[in-house]
């Protein structure tokens, strides 16, 4: 019933855009600027295969710009559309909570060893 409502429920379709485990992680570093594909391979520690498919999934919804210039050897650069750069604040919001949370962390969990 979920799926049903992608394109119709905002919560529904986010999920859905931001599914894979490493979407966010791929916008926040896009969100710094224009990368290649070795560069985020690097910056994220990330299987070459596994950014590959996100990446995909990614421009194949409107989020991700793929730009590959006519250059020997091909140089290929991903970047966030207009659509991708309005997600800037939600990932401020999920670094500020996520913060909060690590705080949280330290004073109620236990230290082990």
């Amino acid at each position: 019933m979920a799926k049903d409502l992608f394109g119709i429920c905002p919560f529904v379709t986010s999920q859905k855009i931001l599914q894979g485990k490493w979407a966010i992680l791929v916008l926040h570093e896009l969100s710094q600027g224009t990368r290649r594909f070795n560069e985020l391979e690097r910056g994220l520690q990330i299987t070459h295969a596994t950014l590959s498919s996100q990446l995909k999934s990614l421009e194949r919804e409107g989020i991700v710009r793929r730009t590959v210039y006519p250059e020997v050897p091909p140089r290929v650069e991903y970047s966030l559309t207009e659509i991708g750069r309005k997600f800037a604040p939600v990932l401020e919001s999920i670094r500020a909570w996520g913060t909060d949370y690590i705080d949280y962390l330290h004073v109620n969990r236990p230290k082990v060893g």
